[in-house]
């Protein structure tokens, strides 16, 4: 009886053995391609970040002023409070106008290679300069933006203290550099994952583990890679099958407005997936509100792999685990305005009706 009873034991303490070693070796396997999130504020080149210049980058994210009517932010598109984005099919702009294209989380945009889903700015202080000038967006221009800023004093002070030894400190590559210091610290570590990539391996359950054999297996590390799973590269959307208009509409040729070369149509950046189950709705359109879907739709766009149920099952709850630690952001106070603050541009009458209407053709994401 001692002996059957050793060796039930022993069987379990080797199955036991075996699952640990297999765990360990997929921990092994997800460090050659993924990294975690660093806890500290990563360096921006050219750009130093301190806590001055983050703290009036933070002000400028939320102060309203640097738009033309008033009322739009840079929180408006990329509310913090929402996964970084706004949690629509694309944004409502200048006049209730609607963009084209989905708007991208601002959180772990620091680790991208490029901004926008065309690439089109190389760094997030280009990327800040784009939605306060396009005007189906905040629609200002950099001359309203300083006219704003100069005119109140505590602002004045805040730029020489951020950028000292410059003889006027309030210029419009300063307020992009300010908000580029403060989008710095908006990064989300800890995510269970990452706590999976630093040893833990019990941070992820069954099914979470072969949702990453299979975003291994399957091919979607090709593309989602690196410590911001994505933003690195830029890929034909449909490389086996494209989807329907809906999702691709012919007329956003993505890249290929960027690049003018006939390779690049259609192609756009490999979008980061940290955060990615807070974010939706998905793809540059903004019309798939549903993660399952999405990720049944790469399958077969991308992989030219019908995925099971169970299959999208796995690779969906392992993409849950990539929501880190949200950054904890205190509102800023703004200075209250002068009278020789400009005042906002009165919106047309019925302009949400006018704006409803509205369509770009040049992309602003």
């Amino acid at each position: 009886m001692k002996r059957a009873l050793s060796t039930v034991a022993a069987l379990a303490l080797l199955a036991g053995s075996a699952w640990a070693a297999t765990d360990d070796d997929l921990r092994k396997r997800a460090n050659e391609t993924f990294k975690p999130i660093p806890s500290m504020v990563p360096a921006v080149q050219g750009n130093p970040v301190t806590r001055e210049k983050a703290d009036l980058g933070r002000m400028l994210f939320f102060d309203p002023r640097l738009s033309a009517s008033g009322i739009l932010s840079c929180n408006s598109c990329h509310n913090l409070a929402m996964g970084g984005d706004d949690n629509l099919e694309t944004s409502i702009g200048h006049g209730w106008q609607k963009g084209p294209r989905n708007s991208p989380t601002v959180l772990n945009s620091v680790f991208n290679a490029a901004q926008f889903w065309d690439g089109r700015a190389q760094d997030l202080r280009t990327q800040a300069k784009g939605p306060i000038q396009a005007g189906v967006e905040m629609a200002a221009t950099p001359e309203m933006v300083l006219g704003v800023l100069k005119s109140i004093p505590e602002y004045q002070q805040r730029f020489k203290t951020a950028f000292p030894g410059e003889a006027d400190a309030v210029t419009f590559d300063n307020v992009a550099k300010a908000i580029e210091a403060f989008e710095a610290t908006l990064i989300t570590p800890a995510s269970r994952f990452d706590q999976f990539l630093e040893g833990n391996v019990n941070a992820l359950n069954a099914q979470e583990k072969e949702g990453l054999r299979l975003f291994m297996d399957t091919g979607c590390s090709g593309c989602h890679n690196g410590v911001n799973l994505g933003g690195q590269d830029y890929f034909p959307f449909g490389v086996v099958e494209r989807p329907g208009s809906d999702i691709l509409p012919p007329g956003d040729k993505g890249r290929f407005a960027v690049t003018k070369t006939a390779s690049d149509e259609y192609v756009f950046r490999a979008v980061p997936l940290r955060n990615v189950a807070l974010t939706a709705p998905y793809f540059h359109t903004g019309k798939v509100w549903d993660l399952e879907q999405a990720v049944a739709i790469m399958g077969t766009s991308q992989l030219g792999k019908e995925l099971s149920r169970d299959e999208v099952n796995a690779i969906t709850a392992f993409l849950h685990t990539l929501s880190g630690e949200q950054p904890r952001v205190e509102m800023p106070l703004l200075p209250a305005s002068t009278a020789q603050t400009p005042r906002p541009e009165p919106l047309v009458k019925n302009s949400m009706e006018k704006g409803a209407a509205v369509e770009r053709a040049t992309p602003v994401r």
